[in-house]
């Protein structure tokens, strides 16, 4: 419920604040004397946008609040899911500065308008007479269906599942896309994987076979050097292993006169094993290195089918082939892995699809177990509006596809006059009939007191005298379980109201600003008897207004 406005800065308000009430409460005010202008004030703390044109005051910033008791409302799951502070009031506040940026906040909480706007839809409904044309829309129509039969939530949920499912089929899409452009370089991948694998290559392979092969390639000048060498360590006469030989045994006779002579012949000693050691090594290695044209040319093969594999995938070592054939592997099973999830995705869209349709047919069957009644009590309150022959009909035209609504597509037909043919409302209600019939369907869904606070603004157009009083009742009937207020120009509305506030305008030398105040006592009936009359007020204007309020 709306306790509490507050404006600052906006339009022609320089400063405004009001308390509302519980009950019905209309707001009357001469024509252009701002009660426009209050109502879009009071949009924007619920998420509508707004620019800087609209204040009065260009170097101030301008700030509206609104306070709502929210006690009997079940918004919690919103707060939580917002991260925001909860309690049985809650205030909204919109700032606008001179820039033309704007701020929204929750109880002081900083949100973006996408949060505000979602609360502010579940804290107000505010109707205009534009906004009667809603009712020619299949989305609204089923939206009073379902608010009255108690569905919303649940066509709710099923509107969500339907996203996810458009969302699931324009995966599917793409995941075909992509299996479809990977099959055809599964082939190509699968050939130069199998090339790389067939090579059976590893990783320190390309220098082992270099080593060798340069090995190879200069037996000859190995093997001459090795000869020669061991020719003049251990063959020739007077070799350097027996003139090492007889230096050690000379000095070994007199290196027990003095300790580093005794250290050097060790050292002597050491290095003739040494050096008998590297003659046997010298002699094996020559023993082993021969000459092997064969060898040479299986080499040369072995290389050059890896030097060509490297020029192909322009890589430069064994290591990257064997990446490449890895990533290659990857791929050719991420090809076979993409197949699989396809068809999962195709199997989990056929179930999800069932299940929709399944539910689909519940939210049809929920809906049309309730037309008939809609129909009757809709009709029975047109009659209270002065349209005795008015008849509603619902005609459902399912649909053979999913929509985010299931598959009903709903069309209210309508007929004012006795005989008259039924058409879709759009195709014959006038711009009076459209507003009774959205009274009355609003009406209907009060009654499921899923509406918190309904502001009706002038819908009341095109009606008078008894009709007009009748529009009153209803009114004030929808506020003994919802706050109403309405904002009208006819006194046989403003008179049914609990409270009754006046918008009005004061000027100075320079400006002009809009007001409200509360009516009470003789201020009201001044004010109905106004409404009837004109400026010039008579005796029979009171008198009426006085009965009006009675």
């Amino acid at each position: 419920m709306l306790k509490n406005l507050s404006i600052r800065n906006y339009a022609l308000i320089d400063e405004l604040e009001v308390d509302f009430y519980s009950g019905f409460t209309t707001i009357t005010g001469e024509t252009g004397a701002g009660k426009s202008i209050i109502l879009d004030a009071l949009s924007l703390i619920i998420g509508q946008r707004a620019d800087a044109q609209v204040l009065l005051d260009k170097t101030k910033k301008c700030v509206i609040e609104g306070s709502f008791d929210i006690s009997t409302y079940q918004l919690s799951e919103f707060f939580k899911k917002n991260d925001l502070d909860t309690d049985t009031n809650v205030l909204l506040r919109r700032e606008i500065n001179p820039e033309g940026k704007s701020r929204a906040f929750i109880n002081d909480t900083p949100v973006n308008l996408a949060q505000l706007k979602e609360l502010g839809d579940n804290l107000i409904d505010i109707h205009s007479q534009h906004k009667t044309l809603q009712i020619n829309e299949t989305e609204f129509q089923l939206y009073l269906i379902d608010s009255y039969a108690g569905i919303v939530d649940k066509a709710k949920l099923f509107k969500q599942d339907y996203t996810d499912l458009k969302e699931q089929k324009k995966q599917l899409l793409q995941m075909i896309e992509m299996e479809t452009k990977a099959r055809a370089d599964n082939d190509y991948y699968l050939f130069l994987f199998n090339e790389l694998e067939s090579a059976n290559l590893s990783e320190n392979e390309q220098t082992n076979l270099e080593q060798e092969l340069n090995l190879l390639n200069h037996v000859e000048l190995i093997k001459s050097t090795l000869s020669k060498s061991l020719y003049s360590l251990n063959i020739t006469e007077g070799n350097i292993i027996q003139q090492l030989s007889v230096i050690q045994n000379q000095i070994s006779q007199i290196a027990g006169f003095d300790k580093e002579l005794e250290e050097n012949s060790k050292r002597l000693q050491s290095s003739y094993i040494e050096l008998k050691d590297i003659i046997a090594e010298l002699e094996r290695i020559e023993e082993r290195t021969l000459f092997n044209p064969e060898r040479s040319e299986q080499i040369n093969l072995r290389l050059n089918e890896i030097y060509r594999l490297q020029q192909k995938h322009r890589v430069e070592s064994v290591k990257a082939l064997l990446d490449i054939q890895q990533d290659l592997d990857t791929k050719i099973q991420d090809i076979a892995s993409l197949e699989i999830k396809v068809k999962k995705l195709e199997h989990a869209i056929k179930q999800k699809e069932f299940e929709l349709f399944a539910r689909a047919e519940e939210l049809s069957a929920k809906r049309k177990s309730i037309f008939a009644e809609i129909e009757q009590k809709a009709v029975g309150i047109l009659v209270l509006l002065g349209m005795p022959n008015a008849k509603i009909k619902t005609e459902n035209r399912k649909s053979p596809e999913l929509k985010e609504t299931g598959i009903d597509e709903l069309v209210f037909t309508f007929s004012a006059n006795k005989g008259s043919e039924m058409k879709p409302i759009d195709k014959v209600a006038s711009g009076g009939e459209l507003s009774r019939l959205m009274l009355a369907f609003k009406s209907l869904v009060s009654e499921k007191k899923l509406l918190p606070t309904i502001i009706f603004d002038e819908i009341d157009s095109g009606v008078s005298g008894e009709v007009a009083s009748q529009t009153g009742t209803i009114m004030k009937n929808l506020a003994k379980g919802m706050q109403v207020i309405a904002i009208t120009h006819l006194p046989q509305i403003a008179a049914k109201g609990n409270t009754h506030f006046q918008v009005y305008k004061v000027s100075d030398k320079n400006s002009t600003f809009v007001k409200i105040r509360k009516l009470e006592g003789d201020g009201r009936v001044d004010v109905i008897a106004e409404m009837l009359s004109g400026n010039n007020i008579s005796e029979a204007s009171v008198k009426t207004a006085k009965e009006l309020l009675a």
